[in-house]
């Protein structure tokens, strides 16, 4: 497996992953919110290219994706926005999701953003470093529970960044 960025070849590819990996067991023919999502941060001012990544497999087909936008702290564009991260069902449980993870963290660290900020589930993202980010004095733009809304310090973070959290545009439409 390879991670890398994303190109402009992989934008019907990077759709799929979404829309394969979030689709309703219920056999809805409905566009996960996530696939449509991933295109509408594409167009907003809040993508940053460098953290928008791929994992292929030895044949070049796209297997995963995840995506961190400019988020804004009390203001400041002192954070990213992680989200959504999607893994094609035939390879999930398999290590790509964590390579992904891993991966964006590591381009953040290296491009000394202080602080990355997500929606996830409060048993699985611990194990990456993240922890309820009302500990770290950034709270959530809705009302989520404090540990769904998670933040994982990097090595520029500084105890000064503090307040609400702002994801890129496109979130506010969900």
């Amino acid at each position: 497996m390879l991670i890398r960025r994303e190109t402009p070849a992989d934008v019907d590819a990077v759709r799929a992953v979404h829309s394969a990996a979030f689709a309703t067991s219920d056999g809805g023919d409905g566009v996960p919110v996530e696939a449509t999502l991933v295109d509408a941060l594409r167009a907003d001012e809040g993508w940053l290219p460098a953290y928008s990544l791929v994992a292929t497999v030895a044949d070049g087909q796209v297997v995963g994706h995840v995506v961190a936008t400019r988020g804004r702290v009390g203001g400041e564009p002192v954070a990213l926005g992680l989200g959504p991260l999607g893994v094609l069902p035939d390879w999930q449980r398999r290590g790509v999701g964590h390579a992904l993870m891993h991966a964006v963290l590591g381009a953040a660290d290296a491009r000394d953003e202080p602080l990355v900020v997500l929606l996830g589930h409060p048993d699985y993202y611990p194990r990456f470093g993240f922890r309820p980010a009302v500990e770290l004095g950034v709270s959530p733009p809705q009302p989520w529970g404090p540990q769904y809304f998670q933040a994982r310090p990097l090595t520029a973070w500084r105890e000064s960044i503090r307040g609400e959290f702002r994801y890129a545009g496109p979130f506010d439409d969900l």
